[in-house]
């Protein structure tokens, strides 16, 4: 391949493999460089940054932290240490990155409502969950707690590998002993090449209960760990409204989430007046930064109308104060809405993406990471039993030594009284190892009576005894099972749920359902009057208008329709092509001038009009109609359209058009075409659809459907004459037009107006 030349030069930037003149270069493939450098830094950050280890749910930078912190002796109920002695001293010798990052790090290991289970202990200024900052590191101290020390148990017994430092002048452990569920207990994030990790903190007296279960069960169903594992438990407390379903299929494939709100009580103020307050915010959230100015610019953009005001309370307990609009606000309604739009709910991801055995990432079950910890634990078990085994070895081959030497102390003596090389005597005496001979020829005088003899041989018996009972260990699965099991009753009983630190903080509840539409309730509710002209023009006035003749329209134009309704209202148009289109009443233009034309609202053809327009009423049926006079009854609720372009319902041909929708009150219907024909017939003749063609509910020959009305047969057929007054015919009197769907009618009863009409519908 030829070396790239620079266009400044006629040197290569790179000489070719074979050139002479520069030895000891080699070519190589850009894109070749680029992905084994890539790979380098993407297997790097995957292994020693973002991704916790499955076995003591440690990053490196904690666990070197905590490893740091050990060999300084800052184990509890030591003193505490200045954090810029700790970093400085972590940097140096196990993570070379910068000290702020360690610190950061450290910080959070200290922050009560950061880890479920804090495995640093800080004096002094640590941050607070308004989200203020710690102190500088040369201002706080720390040392560990109880549960780093349960995490570190071990260490020193060969109870897990240990590699060379970055600087290869130290040595660091691979992984922590982890007596302690770290991982689920106190949770992890982070952001690694290509994958990330998100787990929330758990209750570790839930995680014994399902751990000695799986020790009891290896077959245990998900079903049954999610029992004992019902959900996360997070340190800042909250409600956790995730359904049962939901958390299960989490916990199974270890991909899903929670969605966790703020814990709120309503308090009595007197005069019938109350105000939230709320005690527990959901984890992660930044009260004073984050969710308070969020909530004030809610309030100050009038985006909550039912918000009246808020205040923050709080001291060491969190109590942040939410006022309502009013004393007649639903409380439910109110913090519903709050939960909607702000950080006072938040959805927690699951992501239990590891690291197994410290080396391959993999996303995991509740079982499997379960599984793999207590493996884990087996194997330090057997690392610190041998361990132990070897220095009973060693103490049992010196205690050996000793009880030759006390039986021939005299010539013991002697020998090394008056031999050149006494050690070599020994052993050729005796035959001692060279271990047994060191120790003899180091005892002191003091220790030659018949007393210290008793007493190594009371060791030696002990020693025996303990060497035995760990041969029977290291050889049986059993009895390494009930050691784990013991282990395990025991830090369920230090962080039992009876225990400050082991109650749970995060309770379970199922989302409360309101009948309010939450979209209603965040808009304030105000009557107005909606004016659709004959020409296609709508605006909103404010308040319930009953004197519309002094309404000024364009020129030519007029009054089509007038619905009195409120804002938070939906406003239902029939096109003449048999379109339904929806409009939200609080996003009309207001009474000045003479509104908007609808087309910019909607999407219609230009050769369509208007028919008809409404209130939107859940539950309601209507009965729908063409020029043609076919029709049929649909749901209200199936005529609600979600997009500009309407709800296609009557199917009209070319040369028909929609005529006419009126509500069904009742179980007869009245139709009448422009002949000034007259049919009543029977509601349920006709057919309940969600679109179509519909029914013939009128023959009407060369000739069009004009109206119609559904109406109760007890209380009569009512319509409106042009001088505005009520006729009703009621019983007999409709006999005469009577009839069966689909029939020709007879002419209109005497006064029936010329229009053909039966008047407003709605």
């Amino acid at each position: 391949q030829p070396a790239l030349a620079s266009p400044m030069s006629k040197k290569p930037i790179l000489p070719p493999p074979d050139d002479p003149d520069r030895p000891g270069f080699e070519g190589i493939p850009l894109k070749t460089a680029l992905e084994e450098r890539y790979l380098a830094y993407a297997l790097s950050t995957i292994m020693h940054r973002a991704l916790p280890d499955v076995r003591d749910g440690l990053k490196p930078v904690h666990r070197r932290i905590i490893y740091t912190m050990q060999t300084l002796n800052l184990e509890p109920p030591s003193g505490f240490m200045k954090c810029a002695r700790i970093v400085g001293e972590a940097m140096g010798k196990y993570h070379p990155h910068g000290n702020l990052a360690l610190y950061e790090a450290m910080v959070r290991l200290a922050q009560d409502f950061s880890q479920r289970y804090p495995l640093v202990d800080g004096q002094g200024n640590f941050g607070n969950v308004d989200g203020d900052n710690a102190a500088a590191d040369r201002y706080t101290e720390a040392r560990l707690t109880d549960t780093s020390a349960s995490i570190l148990d071990g260490l020193n017994e060969d109870a897990v590998d240990f590699r060379p430092n970055y600087d290869e002048r130290e040595r660091e452990p691979v992984v922590l002993p982890a007596a302690f569920p770290n991982l689920l207990a106190n949770g992890s994030s982070g952001i690694a090449v290509g994958m990330a990790t998100n787990i929330p903190p758990h209750n570790v007296d839930e995680l014994c209960a399902a751990a000695l279960h799986l020790i009891k069960f290896p077959n245990a169903t998900i079903e049954k760990l999610v029992e004992l594992v019902p959900g996360p438990d997070f340190p800042t407390g909250g409600v956790i409204v995730e359904s049962r379903e939901s958390i299960l299929e989490a916990y199974r494939t270890g991909r899903g989430g929670f969605r966790h709100r703020a814990r709120w009580t309503k308090e009595d103020t007197g005069r019938g007046t109350w105000q939230i307050v709320i005690t527990e915010i959901p984890y992660g959230v930044q009260k004073g930064n984050k969710l308070i100015p969020q909530i004030a610019e809610l309030l100050d953009q009038k985006k909550i109308p039912l918000l009246g005001d808020m205040r923050d309370e709080s001291a060491e307990e969190i109590r942040l104060i939410i006022e309502p609009k009013s004393k007649t606000v639903d409380p439910m309604v109110l913090m519903e809405s709050l939960f909607k739009l702000t950080e006072l709910e938040v959805r927690f991801g699951l992501n239990m993406n590891v690291l197994s055995a410290g080396q391959v990432p993999g996303v995991l079950s509740l079982k499997e990471v379960l599984q793999q910890w207590l493996e884990h634990r087996v194997e330090v078990l057997i690392r610190r039993s041998k361990h132990r085994l070897a220095k009973i070895e060693h103490r049992l081959e010196v205690l050996d030594g000793y009880l030759i030497a006390y039986l021939n102390l005299d010539e013991v003596i002697r020998i090394v009284r008056y031999e050149d090389e006494p050690k070599a005597q020994l052993i050729a005496k005796f035959a001692l190892s060279d271990v047994q001979v060191e120790a003899i020829l180091n005892l002191r005088l003091r220790s030659l009576s018949k007393l210290e003899e008793v007493e190594i041989r009371a060791e030696h018996d002990k020693l025996s005894k303990e060497r035995q009972g760990l041969l029977d260990l290291i050889g049986s699965d059993d009895l390494q099972w009930a050691r784990i099991t013991e282990e395990i009753k025991a830090t369920r009983e230090r962080y039992s749920k009876k225990t400050k630190l082991g109650a749970r903080r995060s309770t379970f509840e199922d989302a409360p359902t309101i009948d309010v539409d939450l979209s209603e309730a965040l808009i304030e509710k105000e009557p107005v009057t909606v004016i659709l002209s004959d020409k296609g023009w709508i605006r909103a006035l404010k308040g319930h208008q009953d004197d519309l003749s002094k309404l000024e329209f364009k020129q030519g134009d007029s009054l089509k329709r007038a619905v009195k309704c409120s804002t938070t209202d939906k406003l239902i148009i029939l096109g003449t092509n048999g379109r339904f289109y929806t409009l939200e009443a609080n996003l009309l233009p207001g009474g000045r001038g003479h509104g908007e034309p609808v087309r910019l609202m909607v999407d219609i053809e230009e050769t369509s009009d208007f028919v008809e327009m409404f209130t939107f009423t859940p539950g309601r049926r209507l009965l729908v109609a063409s020029t043609a006079g076919y029709g049929f009854v649909v749901p209200e609720d199936e005529v609600i359209a979600s997009t500009r372009k309407g709800k296609q319902i009557l199917n009209v041909s070319e040369g028909e058009e929609a005529r006419f929708v009126v509500p069904v009150d009742g179980d007869s219907v009245a139709t009448i075409g422009d002949n000034r024909k007259l049919l009543v017939f029977p509601l349920e003749e006709v057919n309940e659809m969600t679109r179509g063609k519909g029914v013939i509910l009128q023959r009407i020959k060369d000739g069009t459907l004009m109206g119609a009305r559904v109406f109760a047969s007890e209380s009569g057929l009512t319509w409106l004459d042009s001088a505005g007054r009520t006729f009703t015919l009621v019983g007999s009197d409709l006999a005469e037009w009577q009839g069966a769907r689909a029939g020709a009618g007879k002419l209109a009863p005497k006064g029936f107006p010329r229009s053909n009409k039966f008047g407003p519908a709605f």
